[in-house]
């Protein structure tokens, strides 16, 4: 029976080998994980009635629960396969092959744009005033701008530092840069609800952490207890950087 099993076949089982295997991934991180086991029973229930055992109409009746199961599943999980896309379309490989095509040439102009932004953070931190900077990035924080003040400035040190005062209206929300301008201030984050996040961050990184889950933006945040800089990306923590590390941070991820 092997004798007609060909390269094509082992693709073909290797690709469904690889979707299962994302499927579970997904299922398990959304917390569905026995969604998955059930989805996957009525998936081999519905090939050996249909293709082994060729029982047409328990078959037909299965093809219908299945054609209308996945739409289902595509409604109740459109978020989550909303940002799943998402993601796949912001790994750092596939901008990085976009780049190549369209020949641009941003390191000059991504130094230029990050290091007001890296000393303003530094002498914050020196200060222990607290800060939370957001830079857009694929995802369009539009929604967000709308929450805080409109700024629409250059990029600069000393009003980056004036914003976060502790004195300042708008010093306890987010800043947004958008396209190399400062385009609002005192703007409110989602916050992530997560465990894994240690009891000594306080909002702020929850914020950072929660615009980081839902976006490809990168937050970045100065600790008003210990004046400690982090950045979140995503959902991921950077913590206790250096100026060369973020530098580094920025301009790697951006």
């Amino acid at each position: 029976m092997l004798l007609g099993f060909g390269i094509k076949d082992l693709i073909d089982v290797l690709l469904v080998a690889l979707m299962l295997f994302y499927l579970y991934k997904f299922m398990k991180e959304s917390g569905s994980l026995n969604l998955f086991v059930g989805i996957l029973t009525i998936i081999v229930v519905w090939v050996l009635v249909s293709q082994i055992f060729q029982m047409r109409l328990l078959g037909g009746i299965l093809d219908t629960l299945v054609s209308v199961g996945a739409l289902a599943l595509i409604i109740l999980f459109q978020d989550e396969i909303r940002h799943f896309l998402r993601d796949v379309g912001s790994q750092r490989r596939v901008r990085r092959i976009l780049d190549f095509f369209a020949k641009k040439d941003t390191t000059a102009d991504n130094h230029k744009e990050m290091m007001p932004i890296v000393m303003a953070c530094m002498n914050m931190a020196k200060r222990k005033e607290g800060a939370l900077i957001v830079i857009e990035q694929s995802d369009k924080l539009g929604e967000v701008i709308k929450t805080g003040e409109t700024v629409n400035a250059d990029i600069n040190q000393l009003l980056i530092e004036n914003i976060f005062f502790k004195n300042s209206p708008l010093h306890d929300g987010a800043m947004i840069i958008r396209q190399k301008r400062i385009a609002a201030a005192g703007c409110l984050l989602p916050v992530s609800h997560s465990m894994d996040i240690p009891k000594s961050m306080g909002l702020r990184h929850r914020a950072a952490l929660g615009i980081s889950q839902e976006t490809d933006a990168l937050a970045i945040v100065v600790s008003e207890e210990t004046g400690g800089i982090t950045v979140a990306h995503h959902g991921t923590l950077h913590r206790w950087l250096t100026a060369e590390q973020l530098e580094k941070l920025l301009f790697d991820l951006h």
